[in-house]
C-alpha cells in the first residue's frame, strides 16, 4: 500500500501528462471548446472569430473549419495563438486519449508468448487537401523492431468465439478483416496434425493483388497440398481483387460464385464469421447469403432471411466490424 501511495505521488512532466492522457493530436474539439476559447482569447480579431463560430450564424463555417477538416485540438490552439487557456480547463475539455482495439491475428499455439496484430497505417487527405495520419497506427509503424519498447495492452474477449476443430467454417475477411482468421487457420493447422478437422472456406478481398494481398504466401500455402484451406479437405481460399479489372469484384461476389459449396457447408452445420469494415460490407455479405440460401434451397427470400436469423440465434453467424 505504501508503494502504491509513493507511485501515486511521483511527479511527471506536464508534456508527459498531456502525451499520455489527452488526445490533442487526433481528436477534433467540440463546439463548447471554441466557446471557452473565446473567453480566454486576448486578441480581439480571434475573440470575434471564435464568438462567430459558436453563434447560430457561424455553425456551418465551424463545421467546415473543424469537423470536416478533422482539425485537432493542437491545430486549433495554434490557429488562435492569443488563447491562454488554463490547464484545468484543458484537462476538462480535451478528449481523453482512448485505447485502440485490434483483433489478434495469431494463434497462441503457433506463437507462444506472442501476440501478432494486423494494422492498417491510416492516412488520408482532407477536403482542403491537407494530409492527415492516424495517431496510433503511424506511431506503431515508426517503432524500431530492434529496440525494446513497452506498450501498455489490455486483453478483452472479442465477438468472434474460437471455433472447435469439428466445426466447419465459412470465413469472410476483406482487408485487415483477415486478422482474426489468420489465427483461426494457424490454430486449425496445428489441430490437424493430431486429429481430424472440419473444412474451412475463406473469402479474402482487397483492392489490388500486387499491393494489398495481406499474408499472400500464408493463405496460398494452407490452400495447397491438403492444407486446412484446400478444396481437397472440403474447404477453399478465394480472393477478390476489386480494382484489378474494369468491373469491381468484392467478397460477396466470390461467395456467390461458390454458392453450391457454401450451401453444402451451411447444411453440414458450418458457422459463418465476418470481419472487416462496418460500412457496406457486412450488409452486402448478409444479402449474398440470403440469395444463396434462397437459390440453392428453393426457398423464397423471406424464408432465407428467417433461416439466417435462426443461424444467428444459434450462435453460428458472427460479425466483428469496425469503422
Amino acid at each position: 500500500m505504501e508503494n502504491q501511495l509513493l507511485d501515486a505521488c511521483t511527479p511527471i512532466k506536464l508534456k508527459t501528462f498531456v502525451e499520455l492522457t489527452m488526445d490533442v493530436a487526433s481528436a477534433s474539439p467540440r463546439r463548447y471548446f471554441f466557446e471557452v476559447m473565446s473567453i480566454f482569447a486576448t486578441a480581439e480579431h480571434e475573440k470575434e472569430r471564435l464568438q462567430y463560430f459558436v453563434s447560430p450564424e457561424g455553425r456551418d463555417d465551424l463545421y467546415q473549419y473543424n469537423q470536416r477538416e478533422r482539425r485537432t485540438v493542437l491545430e486549433v490552439l495554434e490557429d488562435f495563438p492569443s488563447v491562454q487557456m488554463p490547464l484545468e480547463w484543458l484537462v476538462q475539455l480535451v478528449p481523453p486519449l482512448k485505447t485502440r482495439a485490434f483483433s489478434i491475428s495469431s494463434s497462441p499455439s503457433a506463437h507462444p508468448n506472442q501476440v501478432h496484430l494486423t494494422v492498417n497505417v491510416v492516412s488520408w487527405t482532407t477536403p482542403f487537401k491537407r494530409s492527415r495520419a492516424g495517431l496510433c497506427s503511424n506511431w506503431l509503424a515508426k517503432l524500431d523492431p530492434e529496440q525494446c519498447v513497452y506498450v501498455p495492452v489490455w486483453f478483452q474477449k472479442g465477438s468472434l468465439p474460437p471455433p472447435p476443430p469439428s466445426l466447419p467454417l465459412i470465413l469472410i475477411g476483406p482487408g485487415t478483416g483477415c486478422a482474426p482468421f489468420r489465427g483461426f487457420v494457424e490454430e486449425r493447422a496445428i489441430q490437424s496434425l493430431t486429429g481430424s478437422t472440419a473444412p474451412v472456406m475463406f473469402f479474402f478481398g482487397c483492392r489490388n493483388e500486387d499491393n494489398d494481398f495481406l499474408y499472400r504466401e500464408f493463405w496460398i500455402s494452407h490452400s495447397q497440398n491438403g492444407g486446412v484451406l484446400s478444396e481437397a479437405k472440403g474447404g477453399g481460399f478465394y480472393a477478390a481483387f476489386s480494382r484489378d479489372q474494369s468491373q469491381k469484384v468484392y467478397v460477396q461476389h466470390k461467395i456467390q460464385e461458390h454458392s453450391r459449396r457454401v450451401w453444402n457447408l451451411l447444411r453440414e452445420g458450418a458457422a459463418v464469421y465476418v470481419a472487416g469494415s462496418s460500412t457496406k460490407m457486412p450488409a452486402d455479405v448478409l444479402l449474398a447469403f440470403e440469395e444463396i440460401i434462397s437459390k440453392e434451397s428453393g426457398l423464397p427470400q423471406e424464408s432465407a432471411v428467417r433461416w439466417l436469423r435462426a443461424l444467428e440465434k444459434a450462435g453460428r453467424y458472427h460479425v466483428e466490424a469496425w469503422s
